[in-house]
């Protein structure tokens, strides 16, 4: 009897019930089948769900780059072209803003830029400067952004308001752009997470 009990007894409490070898494959190949159709579709949902969560947490960092990549060209276009630093001549700093005074916004802004076209177009230059580098690098991220809405607002107020309709013009469009780094930062990717990560683990 220890050989008809041997192969029944093992063959049965593997679920095979006659079958000693077929029990084993009839097992495995259930919990196979079972186990590849339940992992496939938790699976896929779970990339999903994570890929989801990725693009949202990164939503604003296409967004960050351009805005501080075409800053930081645009204020070294401006301190490399001696034609538009100068208070008079085609494509100056001063030929422009005396252009725009009688249609901007608040020609009060246009006259002040005016006692010094030279200056206001550096103070221009170094402040896209300033703002595109501190946003691609994220320190002071939210002062960064500021001072580009800032600069974003001034120019829409004196050198683009003329425009019609509103929305051929790119100041006001800049000046939305940033509003969504002002309010949400840089934080990741950035020199401010790295910092306020130094500070949580002290």
């Amino acid at each position: 009897m220890p050989g008809a009990s041997g192969p029944t007894g093992p063959s049965r409490s593997n679920g095979s019930y006659g079958t000693p070898n077929g029990g084993h494959r009839s097992h495995g190949g259930h919990g196979g089948r079972g186990g590849h159709g339940g992992s496939t579709g938790p699976g896929r949902s779970g990339g999903l769900t994570a890929w989801k969560a990725a693009a949202s947490h990164y939503a604003l960092l296409p967004l960050r780059i351009f805005l501080g990549v075409t800053f930081v060209y645009a204020g070294l276009d401006k301190l490399t072209d001696s034609a538009f630093m100068s208070d008079t001549g085609t494509g100056s700093i001063g030929e422009m803003m005396r252009g725009v005074r009688d249609t901007s916004a608040i020609p009060a802004l246009v006259d002040l830029a005016l006692k010094s076209p030279v200056g206001f177009g550096y103070a221009i230059a170094f402040g896209e400067l300033a703002v595109g580098i501190g946003t691609l690098v994220g320190l002071f991220a939210r002062v960064a952004a500021l001072g580009g809405a800032l600069i974003s607002l001034s120019l829409w107020l004196t050198v683009s308001w003329q425009v019609d309709p509103y929305y051929y013009g790119n100041d006001l469009a800049y000046l939305m752009s940033w509003l969504p780094l002002v309010l949400a930062g840089a934080a990741y990717l950035s020199l401010d997470a790295v910092l306020a990560e130094r500070r949580r683990t002290r």
